[in-house]
């Protein structure tokens, strides 16, 4: 490791011990670095002048000075039933770092073995969902969306048996903070109040350090209602890009509101309100349309872990915010990819309209509103041929047109904005696929190729025209499991 403009700390080693458990992680086999973020390394304040000097972190037969490894304790509410047996079952939190901005790294090490917390795991990763997890943290974070980053990610040649046996990987996750929602589940049900104020404080001096100065209660209730602000934005966010999350349990859900934990996601294709893309979802309860829902009764779950320690009606009032904000912020993400800067009264009834006929007539959702921020400069086809029924196009082009009528901004402004916020090249699963399997025949350039597109989500690129395709038949509504 070269020049290092940044500071080592471990904070979390603060909370009590019955927070985490130390834990060595267990060395991989011949393992191999796959792909380095340069970028993000430069960011968080160091330069890797050989990626490979860091395979031995990946692979966990190395630490670094100040590495202090352990599995973080938490519990949560996991398809709606709590789970008290929940932590890193396969993770380990390494160290923290502070880069030269001042901004804060939990760095995580993913397949990282068993730990206390395992239950039945091994406590490894596979390629297949760690290249997975690598292309959607930087997918997500290149559209301008909250979330964990994939610092780097190795490959070994440990045999893993899932359904069946596949190679082993290991991430190198980063964070600001992996504290989530169960952490402080686990605090309420299990540690009492002390251990809730303790983590409240925690997190404020943290991540919330404006919040500080505040009196107590003024101080706690403000730190509640931006938690549930930033969840309710995060979700609103989702939903404009058409990303759905799969698993929204409330281990998963992070305190200061980034995406977490990729298992079985997936960007809507061909729009379906109800899309499932978790296989073992049987019931639809994390379905994309239902997302929103479950965002708020996660921050419930929470609320109902602060009770202990912060007055009821402060929290009520905190739970109030995920509404107004969540619906605050979905339109005003719904008018901008419409673009539409003179807010009517009648907008909402458009958007709703066009997301009816979008679900109707089962109309590439991507594709769609990329197709609304050209109409001025390629005319209607590229919206137009989405559709079997033309008629239904033009019936809805015509009342969108009338109101654009009442917008100011010239033809070009308006599109040149709307193509800043309608992606044309998202993480669909069918290239997610593609690149695994060439890379589980040691091919990795498929993958750093795809990283490179999806980093310019909305430029042109001509020269990658083929990944704003229309996916093929075969790469429509993959089915994603848990298990990786």
């Amino acid at each position: 490791m070269s020049d290092t403009g940044f500071r080592i700390e471990h904070r979390y080693l603060e909370l009590p011990e019955s927070f985490y458990t130390r834990v060595q992680p267990k060395p991989l086999t011949d393992a191999r670095m796959v792909t380095f973020n340069h970028e993000l390394a430069r960011q968080m304040g160091f330069h890797a002048g050989s990626a490979e000097q860091w395979t031995g972190v990946g692979a966990g037969s190395e630490l670094l000075e100040g590495m202090d490894p352990v599995a973080m304790k938490y519990t949560g509410h996991q398809f709606g039933m709590y789970n008290p047996e929940l932590g890193d079952g396969r993770g380990l939190l390494l160290w923290e770092t502070i880069g030269p901005d001042g901004r804060r790294w939990d760095w995580h090490l993913k397949g990282a073995g068993t730990t206390p917390y395992s239950r039945f795991g091994d406590g490894r990763a596979v390629l297949r969902s760690t290249i997975r997890e690598y292309l959607c943290s930087e997918a997500m974070h290149f559209l301008g969306i909250p979330t964990t980053r994939a610092l780097f990610m190795v490959s070994a040649k440990d045999p893993i048996r899932r359904e069946s046996i596949e190679t082993a990987a290991a991430l190198v996750r980063v964070a600001e903070s992996h504290i989530r929602f169960g952490h402080f589940e686990f605090a309420a049900h299990h540690e009492g109040p002390e251990a809730v104020q303790t983590l409240i404080e925690h997190v404020i001096a943290l991540h919330f350090p404006h919040l500080i100065d505040l009196p107590d209660d003024e101080r706690h209730t403000r730190w509640f209602e931006e938690v549930v602000e930033r969840t309710a934005r995060l979700i609103a966010d989702w939903q404009a890009v058409g990303f759905c999350h799969g698993v929204m349990n409330s281990d998963n859900m992070s305190i200061i509101g980034d995406t977490f934990d990729y298992g079985p996601y997936a960007f809507l294709d061909d729009f379906d309100a109800g899309y499932i893309c978790n296989h073992t979802d049987q019931e639809g309860r994390y379905a994309y349309n239902r997302q929103p829902q479950v965002g708020f009764v996660n921050c419930q779950y929470l609320a109902n872990a602060l009770l202990p320690v912060m007055d009821e009606d402060s929290v009520r009032r905190g739970l109030r915010r995920y509404e107004v904000t969540y619906n605050e912020r979905f339109l005003q993400n719904m008018r901008d990819k419409l673009g539409l800067a003179e807010p009517e009264d009648a907008d909402l009834s458009l958007i709703m309209e066009t997301f009816s006929m979008l679900h109707e007539h089962h109309i590439d959702y991507t594709r769609f509103f990329r197709g609304l921020s050209s109409l001025y400069d390629k005319g209607h086809a590229p919206v137009r041929d989405l559709f079997v029924d033309r008629s239904v196009a033009d019936e809805w082009l015509e009342r969108y047109e009338q109101r654009l009528q009442k917008e100011t901004r010239a033809h070009d402004e308006r599109e040149y904005a709307m193509r800043k916020v309608n992606p044309k090249y998202i993480l669909r699963n069918y290239l997610a696929q593609q690149v695994i399997q060439e890379a589980q025949n040691g091919d990795y350039q498929p993958m750093e190729e795809l990283l490179q597109v999806l980093r310019r989500p909305y430029d042109e690129q001509p020269e990658f025209e083929k990944y704003a395709a229309l996916p093929p038949d075969w790469g429509k509504h993959l089915n994603i499991s848990c298990s990786s």
